[in-house]
């Protein structure tokens, strides 16, 4: 049995109106259990055997324009998927999709936002099986791409809806028009103002986090009336690959045309993101990734919109702290948390050469160095506990700066290798942190993406200041933290976050850590500094992937 459009309506009506209000209060709030075991007893056998199903073969996706089927998907674990996905001819697909735009367009914000959320909750269902190929194809650890790839992914999407549907909805569809004319008759007009798309949105994914960092501009693109061509890392194609399958079964169950969705996955060296970012079809792009190909989708696609989440240096200032045995963890599980493949995982820990007072303790900078690094050792001292945080590398590029690493400044913790026992061809690595000086600003305003830290010796705290709301402003980061004991310290600090644009935490010794967003609450990136042009989410995300068109009549 099939549901309408208006069945999906009437189902989710109460979570997008939840979702508005959650957008609204910032407070924590979450359709979608974090933890495995919410989701069924035999879920996790089923998500496994599901995912084991892909393996080997061709993956069951029917689109126009299928001229062959391509792939390649190697896992970090060392385990080769031998999945095969639809490669377009974009000359077939691209008019399919632009087909395929009138009638979602014409079903209203409301319509589009419950087919949508309609699709999460299947895609929420189907959490186990996501979690294993995220797993497999980024290299997190399995608890992770449960959490990130499933649950906190499909927030990010059903806030990316809410914002779409609250933009839209700013004005009413309909008005009646009447200006006073004095002695003769009113003029009347009614009036109809209608969301309309700008093309087909192109979502380019990324091979850390595939689904989490494609969720919001998908379904933002989505939301607001658009096509979205899906164009993901050829390393990380499976997550991407069930997620359309998802939105196109639904979409054509609520009736409408799921060429709405598709996958574009390349031939190896085919640069296929380049050439749909420059075709006059593609009016939206998304991308996570480098800043080098960021920008050149900045300048080469004019004739779209373009969000961008690229590199930055993300930073922590360390000018005092009380609980410093919770600063110590704390920054210690940041370092670590998937091997610092993440956006958010800071790179730059500027420390007063002096030292600091930790407890009402002097702690020179040798001190903090030596006990930061044993707290990162404790952590990762078990090699089953530290697989379960490292996950593994996802690509050369980190082992390559790694051992460049280690030839920087002073090293106070070696990176070492962990034997994963179930994946032996996984290479797993901790974290690498090595001293430098503040002088030494051609290491540390190079970005070091992977598990490498500085700790930075500053003449005193004003000048670590100084030079964060510097290096952030000329560079870019999507995170900040600074630890002190003085408010007027981090008043300072706090107003060189707002001049640099950047979101900052302050005195994190507990269980939230700087390298972690909560949807709803959160606001991840700003859009305010070069690591990024967008906020995940904020209505300047959605507000640029329509325009409102109206038409007006005497009464």
């Amino acid at each position: 049995m099939t549901a309408t459009a208006e069945e999906f309506t009437a189902r989710h009506r109460d979570t997008l109106e939840r979702a508005l209000e959650a957008i609204r209060e910032r407070a924590f709030w979450t359709p979608y259990p974090e933890m495995p075991k919410a989701y069924g007893e035999e879920a996790a056998a089923e998500g496994k055997a599901a995912y084991d199903g892909y393996l080997g073969r061709s993956f069951p996706l029917v689109q126009p324009g299928t001229d062959e089927m391509v792939g390649g998907e190697k896992s970090p674990y060392g385990v080769e998927l031998g999945v095969t996905y639809p490669h377009p001819d974009l000359d077939v697909l691209l008019p399919a999709m632009q087909a395929a735009m009138p009638k979602w367009r014409d079903a209203g914000p409301a319509a589009r936002a419950t087919v949508l959320i309609e699709a999460l909750a299947r895609l929420n269902a189907r959490t186990h099986e996501i979690a294993h190929a995220v797993h497999h194809t980024s290299g997190q650890a399995f608890g992770m791409a449960f959490q990130a790839g499933g649950p906190h992914a499909q927030d990010r999407g059903l806030e990316a809806v809410a914002y779409a549907y609250a933009a839209q909805t700013a004005q009413v569809a309909a008005a009646e028009w009447e200006k006073p004319q004095g002695p003769k008759p009113a003029l009347k007009m009614a009036k109809r103002f209608t969301a309309v798309p700008r093309g087909i949105g192109l979502v380019i994914g990324c091979n850390t986090f595939p689904t989490w960092n494609s969720y919001p501009g998908l379904f933002a693109s989505l939301a607001t009336g658009n096509a979205v061509v899906v164009k993901p890392h050829p390393n990380a194609i499976l997550p991407l690959a069930i997620t359309v399958a998802v939105l196109r079964d639904t979409l054509a169950e609520a009736g409408f045309e799921p060429d709405l969705v598709a996958l574009a996955v390349e031939k190896p060296g085919e640069g296929l993101a380049k050439v749909l970012a420059t075709r006059p079809e593609i009016r939206i792009i998304d991308y996570t990734g480098s800043t080098e190909f960021g920008e050149w989708l900045e300048r080469n696609a004019p004739q779209a919109v373009v969000y961008t989440e690229k590199a930055g240096i993300n930073t922590v200032i360390v000018d005092s702290v009380e609980d410093y045995k919770g600063m110590l963890g704390n920054l210690a599980f940041s370092f670590s948390l998937y091997s610092g493949q993440m956006c958010t995982t800071p790179q730059n820990i500027f420390i007063p050469r002096d030292g600091i007072t930790a407890g009402g303790e002097h702690k020179s900078f040798d001190d903090v160095a030596a006990d930061l690094a044993g707290s990162v050792e404790k952590l990762l001292g078990d090699d089953a506990r530290a697989n379960a945080l490292l996950g593994a590398v996802c690509n050369a590029g980190v082992s390559e700066r790694l051992k460049k690493a280690e030839s920087v400044g002073k090293t106070v913790l070696a990176s070492r290798t962990v034997a994963n026992p179930e994946y032996p061809g996984a290479e797993v690595r901790t974290p690498l942190i090595a001293a430098v000086d503040a002088a030494d600003t051609d290491v540390y305003t190079a970005e070091w993406f992977g598990p490498i830290s500085f700790l930075i010796a500053a003449d005193d705290t004003d000048t670590a200041i100084e030079t964060f709301r510097k290096t952030v402003t000329e560079h870019g980061a999507i995170t900040a933290a600074v630890y002190s004991t003085d408010d007027e310290v981090i008043a300072r600090t706090e107003e060189a976050a707002l001049d640099a644009g950047v979101n900052l935490s302050v005195n994190l010794t507990g269980g939230v850590y700087v390298n972690q967003s909560a949807a709803f609450s959160d606001f991840h990136a700003t859009g305010a500094n070069p690591a990024a042009n967008s906020a995940l989410s904020d209505l300047a995300y959605v507000a640029n992937r329509f325009r409102v068109v109206q038409s007006r009549r005497h009464i």
